[in-house]
């Protein structure tokens, strides 16, 4: 009865079109009046779950996300994919791509990457005749890899959630995200060739050299993250201070792209982005904490275990369920809501921690890019006007591109547990 009240209240609350944060509270709020259990449990839970030194991570890097869009940094990331992607057919493909990689290194966002890169090269495309629906697709696509690449806020979510490395988590999404990126430049490529789109031309070696000094400030950002966390130099936590403050210095007195008096008002936008993550963390621990206490995940764990022993069909089984779940609720739910659920069936399976971690990211980064619930998807269709419907047909090679990666992470455990700490 209780897991028909939190997930029944919790769909009527979602078609009500109640904010997903209060419509997983309210659930949850209802079956505590159904148990019995002390009014004071509900603020008590929301409080604690959030209390968490690991979690501090989320708005710092919020923080340093902000400052890098208002310093002038992704501007500078596409002047030098252009120089160094110019001269291949379809060379402004690339440049979406590489620019997608570039700033998923960076932001931790996959959302604001989609609308920092639809914003700037959608219309740059479209100038230049490239189909909208293929552009679109490949900018929602190429944003959406701040999902898997680090610093990703929903690798970090996963990590404190399920209690694994952080720092082995970041390293590990490296190879995937970057071999994911690199189907979509090949995919691109062929694209372009099939329907004859142009190159930029050369860029110099003189102008190469120059903007890639003007962007090097930003290309530093992933390596004092990895570097300094798989070095023992700090925690991610304070990794994402060390990159606030970087961003700030970077922002402020390198590119001089905002003053001091702009400072309070991108505090804001962080510290509103974070809000909204840190209730739904909030939301999503009060519900899981009532389906671990009614005992659901060793229920659900033991039926999906009771299917088969066979691992492989048991992974394909994981992995759909990731992927329909993924269609209705973002990565920071999800994560929430599944990682109690499925950790203890893979972990069953002998399925690493990080391993297992990569397997949920990648699925639920398909879901940025699939109705009904696809933000990265309404994004780019809100941006270039191309309908959800002839978007969604135009993002399925995409879409393609990232099972193929996912099955890699899924079967073969050495794709990711090389960068696991010894």
């Amino acid at each position: 009865m209780i897991a028909l009240l939190l997930f029944g209240g919790f769909a009527l609350f979602l078609i009500l079109g109640v904010p997903v944060a209060f419509g997983i509270a309210l659930a949850a709020l209802g079956a505590i009046l159904y148990q019995g259990y002390p009014m004071a449990l509900f603020g008590q839970r929301l409080f604690t779950s959030v209390d968490s030194f690991p979690l501090m991570a989320i708005p710092l890097f919020m923080l340093a996300g902000s400052l890098m869009g208002h310093g002038g940094i992704t501007r500078r990331i596409i002047n030098l994919a252009l120089a160094l992607v110019g001269n291949i057919r379809g060379s402004l493909a690339h440049v979406v791509t590489t620019s997608g990689v570039i700033m998923g290194g960076v932001s931790g966002s996959g959302v604001a990457d989609v609308a920092a890169l639809g914003s700037v090269m959608i219309p740059e495309m479209k100038k230049r005749n490239y189909d909208t629906g293929f552009s679109a697709a490949l900018v929602a696509s190429s944003g959406s890899l701040a999902l898997i690449l680090p610093p990703s806020i929903a690798i970090i979510i996963y990590g404190v959630s399920n209690q694994a490395s952080i720092g082995d988590l970041f390293l590990a999404a490296i190879a995937p995200g970057i071999v994911i990126g690199l189907g979509f430049a090949l995919y691109s490529y062929f694209y372009a060739v099939r329907h004859g789109y142009p190159t930029e031309g050369r860029v110099s070696g003189a102008e190469k050299w120059k903007r890639f000094k003007e962007a090097s400030w930003a290309l530093m950002m992933p390596v004092i993250i990895i570097g300094g966390i798989r070095m023992g130099v700090f925690t991610p936590t304070e990794g994402g201070a060390v990159v606030a403050v970087y961003a700030f210095l970077v922002g402020l007195f390198v590119y001089k792209e905002f003053t001091l008096a702009d400072i309070p008002k991108i505090c804001m936008e962080a510290a509103i982005a974070t809000a909204v993550i840190a209730a739904i963390i909030a939301a999503t621990s009060l519900f899981g904490w009532l389906l671990t206490n009614a005992r659901l995940p060793q229920t659900i764990a033991g039926a999906i275990l009771g299917l088969t022993e066979n691992k492989i069909l048991l992974l394909l089984l994981i992995n759909v369920m990731l992927l329909v779940v993924g269609m209705f609720l973002d990565s920071g739910p999800a994560i929430l809501l599944m990682t109690p659920i499925l950790g203890p069936v893979a972990a069953h399976l002998g399925v690493d921690p990080v391993q297992f971690g990569l397997v949920m990211v990648i699925n639920l980064t398909i879901g940025l890019l699939t109705p009904p619930v696809g933000t990265a998807l309404y994004l780019a269709s809100s941006i270039s006007g191309v309908p959800v419907m002839r978007l969604s047909t135009a993002m399925l090679p995409f879409i393609g591109i990232m099972l193929a990666v996912l099955g890699l992470v899924t079967y073969v455990p050495g794709f990711t547990s090389w960068a696991l700490s010894n």
